[in-house]
């Protein structure tokens, strides 16, 4: 390979996908870095002072996420406290050996690490789902708790924003996932490099205009530690359908993966268009565009022993929801008929409700 294009005098070791630039391994570190703390400084995601979670799961994204937070923390003072935050969703064989490469993570980088478990938030482990569901929509379940327990997670160490590991490839899959689905509240916000903000916990995503491909050449020639095994109930995934156009057109253009991106940023929905406002859900008290969250939907059906039940756009969910939330809340001893172990309200608790939700 040619020399550096940056004239510095060294030989070049890489071609960069996003520029074409042919670069030395120091020149792109350089260039790698400086392009994410511009990211960090236009946006204004940090200021100093706060306390910013680092959403670990010992994967590439994560693991040079919270490196080069760290670096740029102290060359540029940001003046943050970071901290890791990962989930154990209860994979064999995937989350329990990611999850010791979070914590070589936690001390490599001396960061704090807080691990959540979905046994422990919801009393189902993924392996138990799946084998509850199948694997066709066992994502769905994943996602939704996933999402919930790292929000879960940041209330619990009381910080100021979480940062999450979404990089490039990442926003372009999902901006064609909600155009193929149709979906317009999600196509509205899914490229902000912030959500979240005045509903509760800020998310943010310092990695938005980072190529994948270019995140994995940094952690090479940095030689971090990252697990890089998929998941094993992943290939079933919806999103992989879009990764798989998506780098279709890379192959032809490059620059495709930030056309889409830019193309989202510009996105306005007709104002004849209803998007669903957001409110908190009426059981776990968690932001939703729904009166009963999805999370709570989903694991009443299982719980219920109908995994299915919050699957797709199924009104059978919401009455069934709405039926014993009025049950519950509205009942009285008075109005109660027929068989009283039905009534849930406080005077006639069930002794043995193995299928109530609890967190």
């Amino acid at each position: 390979m040619s020399s550096c294009s940056t004239k510095c005098g060294k030989k070049a070791v890489l071609k960069r996908p996003k520029t074409g630039d042919v670069l030395c391994k120091e020149c792109f570190f350089e260039a790698f870095e400086i392009e994410i703390h511009f990211t960090i400084t236009r946006a204004k995601l940090f200021k100093p002072g706060m306390t910013v979670a680092v959403a670990a799961s010992g994967g590439k994204d994560s693991t040079v996420l919270a490196y080069v937070l760290k670096v740029l923390n102290e060359r540029f003072d940001y003046g943050l406290k970071l901290v890791l935050l990962s989930i154990d969703e209860g994979i064999t064989g995937y989350r329990d050996d990611s999850l010791d490469t979070v914590k070589r993570n936690r001390d490599d980088y001396g960061m704090p690490l807080k691990i959540l478990s979905y046994k422990d938030l919801y009393g189902w482990t993924m392996d138990e789902i799946v084998a509850e569901i199948g694997r066709k929509n066992n994502c769905t379940f994943c996602g939704v708790f996933r999402r919930q327990a790292l929000d879960r997670g940041a209330a619990l160490l009381n910080v100021d924003c979480l940062a999450t590991g979404h990089n490039a490839d990442d926003i372009a899959e999902t901006v064609l996932m909600n155009i193929l689905r149709g979906d317009m509240a999600r196509l509205t916000r899914c490229t902000s490099i912030i959500t979240g903000h005045g509903d509760g916990i800020a998310r943010v995503k310092p990695l938005k205009y980072s190529y994948e491909k270019e995140i994995v050449m940094y952690s090479y020639f940095k030689q971090l530690v990252y697990f890089s095994t998929e998941c094993v109930f992943a290939p079933n995934a919806y999103r992989g359908h879009a990764r798989v156009l998506l780098k279709d057109m890379e192959k032809i253009d490059p620059a495709v993966i930030m056309n889409i991106i830019h193309s989202g940023e510009s996105l306005t929905v007709n104002e004849e268009v209803n998007l669903p406002s957001l409110t908190k859900c009426s059981r776990c008290s968690y932001v939703s565009s729904q009166t009963v969250c999805k999370a709570c939907v989903l694991l009443e059906g299982l719980n219920r022993g109908l995994p299915k039940l919050g699957i797709g756009k199924s009104s059978k969910a919401k009455k069934m929801i709405a039926e014993q939330d009025k049950q519950k809340y509205e009942c009285t001893n008075d109005k109660v008929t027929g068989d009283s172990t039905k009534c849930l309200c406080k005077n006639n608790v069930i002794e043995n409700r193995t299928n109530d939700v609890t967190w």
